[in-house]
């Protein structure tokens, strides 16, 4: 067995198994559920890259590497026969080769998992009043994303790349983020750098909209209107189910489960022969887009759209790309000055966008709670809706945050991927 063969299994079986033990912590500790399982993979995944646990290249390799992650194993095998590189250089180019592999199949995979339960004409009917606060707020984000990109151009590397990650961020959070990454070819250390710098002041806000916002937005902008309780019962039961992995392994929920992987690998698999009609350069960004229609598509087939915990399995997949894309990191680059546009880019994208959302809302007579949960469910996913609701004290904000941060999840793809290479073009 080569000696590099034994390090791969153990590495492999530890991405793919920590995350289960995260989710089960997160189910029996409130503190650790608060934190989330996504979070406490990028601590790890942090930790992991950044204290000595994985060999590091050499120089000369990485100006072999430029750009890349990582060399096929002929390639970097002939270097190491040269003298070019040395063992440990081998090792280390295994290992990346490992992880640009399960970045590569997991985010594809869980997309349609993600999309598999959701049920988009539901989600309009019963909050529809929330859809002119969304397109408030996509106007919100794109103002400060074209804004920042003519700021930065010339400042950060392949700023549309980060631009069309910003758009993916707040839209759909992570799983967006992810998905609008692999599509651009985006750096793993320009990626975790770009999120950490974003749940730093996503912390920020959060803290700031649960608290002292409802009063300061109700300063300026129209109280919240009681709105018909439609299917509240129904829909609060839904998003409470988001987190609670519970039963995924058990004798009737494993096996449609594995129905439900099935067919997304499958998707997977007809999304890559379509890539093959178009030019390599557009291949990923080909197979992500068509695995979110194909996703759609499914879940308007209500066999599929039943699967239950098919939400749970896609993000699972999502916590094992944290995990992953998190130990690639470098977190020493991240105190370096030419890091600080980046750091000022994702301030400006967050801090932003509220403000000119907050802006519009006046302008337009929005109430102060559907502009607060609008970028809540946008900023931060659908599963910090009913926190968010809960600390402004109005349940019935959860449908209309649901509803635009489910649109949010099924169409920042197109959104983030069409902007990223809009501005490539201008």
């Amino acid at each position: 067995m080569p000696p590099t063969m034994i390090p791969g299994i153990v590495l492999i079986t530890f991405y793919f198994a920590l995350p289960v033990f995260l989710i089960y912590l997160t189910h029996i500790s409130s503190f650790l559920s608060k934190i989330g399982a996504v979070v406490l993979a990028y601590i790890i995944g942090m930790l992991m890259g950044n204290i000595g646990l994985f060999p590091k290249q050499s120089a000369a390799f990485r100006d072999i590497l430029a750009s890349k992650t990582s060399l096929p194993t002929e390639e970097a095998t002939a270097l190491f026969n040269q003298g070019l590189i040395s063992e440990n250089d081998l090792l280390a180019n295994h290992i990346a080769s490992l992880q640009d592999l399960i970045i590569m199949l997991v985010i594809p995979i869980a997309i349609p998992l993600l999309l598999f339960s959701l049920d988009i004409r539901r989600w309009i009917k019963l909050a529809s009043q929330a859809l002119f606060s969304l397109l408030l707020a996509m106007v919100s984000l794109l103002i400060v994303i074209f804004a920042g990109y003519f700021l930065f151009e010339n400042h950060i590397p392949e700023t549309w790349k980060i631009s069309g990650m910003l758009v993916g961020i707040y839209t759909g959070g992570t799983p967006n983020l992810a998905a609008i990454s692999t599509a651009l070819d985006v750096k793993p250390n320009i990626f975790i750098l770009t999120h950490t710098y974003d749940l730093m002041l996503g912390a920020i806000c959060l803290a700031f909209l649960m608290t002292v916002a409802q009063q300061l937005f109700n300063s300026f902008l129209p109280t919240f209107g009681k709105t018909p309780k439609l299917a509240f019962a129904k829909m609060s039961v839904k998003v409470n189910e988001m987190d609670n992995y519970r039963g995924m392994l058990s004798r009737q929920g494993a096996p449609r489960l594995l129905k439900a992987f099935g067919l997304s690998v499958l998707i997977f698999a007809v999304s890559g022969g379509i890539s093959l009609l178009v030019p390599p350069s557009a291949q990923m960004v080909t197979v992500i887009l068509s695995i979110t229609t194909l996703g759609l598509a499914f879940s308007t087939v209500k066999s599929i759209n039943r699967l239950e915990k098919t939400f749970q399995l896609g993000m699972y997949f999502i916590i094992v790309f944290s995990l992953v894309i998190a130990s690639m990191s470098d977190l020493r680059s991240m105190f370096q000055i030419e890091f600080l546009n980046l750091f000022l880019y994702v301030v400006l994208a967050v801090f932003g966008s509220m403000a000119i959302h907050v802006l519009l809302s006046w302008i337009f007579k929005v109430d102060s709670d559907t502009t607060i949960i609008t970028i809540t469910a946008l900023t931060f996913s659908p599963p910090f809706v009913p926190v968010v609701a809960g600390a402004l004290k109005n349940k019935d904000l959860i449908i209309s945050g649901l509803t635009v941060g489910i649109l949010g999840y099924a169409f920042g793809n197109y959104v983030g991927v069409a902007i990223a290479f809009f501005l490539k073009s201008l």
